[in-house]
């Protein structure tokens, strides 16, 4: 673990409860020097998501009426823990160009490439939803990820589970199908409750999401 410089006045502990407070968790820390990140030469990085907690916060914020409501939240909510804290925000959103959100995630050692190609979180599973970064720029400790990827002691039950074989582990994800089925009857299942293939992870099954917001993200995939 890297040392802390004695004049740094972050904390990895602080960023985490500041994160906690307004419904979000740390999903990834990393020093871009050290990992070589893209876009980033120092400093460190934490990735925020949408926790267990996120829901209800965004339904009883003002966004929530109104168009794009998980976007402007993370703006405003990312923005001040950014400003608080004394980071630069970045969000996986808002582009071209785009922030390389997936790069830093692989990086963080937290998130892993699944069989299907969609990423794997280790505590959210797939049911991975990235609202925004702080990037600091002093290093600080973090903690050392080390676990493995959980796909390698998996069953990939993620390769089997699409109805119509949209996520698998040959071609990956057929977005064509994907849509296709979601505009029938039978897709009605994906639309209401999330995607079968990602809900199918074990790991996603501890993950507490509320079958609404999978519900809010289909809709926003696909609008009818």
């Amino acid at each position: 673990m890297t040392q802390q410089p004695a004049s740094s006045r972050h904390s990895y502990d602080r960023v985490e409860h500041a994160a906690q407070r307004v419904g979000l968790i740390v999903m990834g820390a990393l020093h871009p020097r050290q990992v070589q990140a893209k876009q980033l030469d120092g400093g460190t990085l934490i990735l925020l998501g949408a926790g267990p907690e996120f829901w209800p916060q965004l339904k009883a914020a003002p966004e929530w009426q109104g168009k794009d409501p998980v976007d402007r939240w993370s703006l405003r909510v990312v923005g001040q823990l950014a400003q608080d804290l004394g980071a630069e925000a970045h969000f996986p959103f808002g582009g071209p160009p785009y922030a390389p959100f997936i790069d830093w995630a692989l990086k963080s050692g937290r998130t892993f490439s699944s069989p299907v190609g969609a990423l794997v979180h280790d505590q959210m599973g797939m049911m991975i939803s990235l609202r925004g970064a702080l990037h600091f720029a002093d290093e600080f400790p973090i903690p050392l990820a080390t676990a493995p990827s959980p796909c390698t002691s998996c069953a990939a039950p993620c390769t089997q589970t699409c109805p119509v074989g949209a996520l698998n582990d040959q071609s990956f994800y057929n977005v064509e199908a994907c849509h296709a089925h979601l505009a029938t009857p039978e897709g009605q299942v994906c639309m209401t409750g999330g995607c079968l293939a990602r809900l199918s992870c074990p790991v996603s099954a501890r993950a507490g999401r509320d079958p609404d917001q999978s519900a809010h993200h289909m809709r926003a995939f696909h609008p009818s």
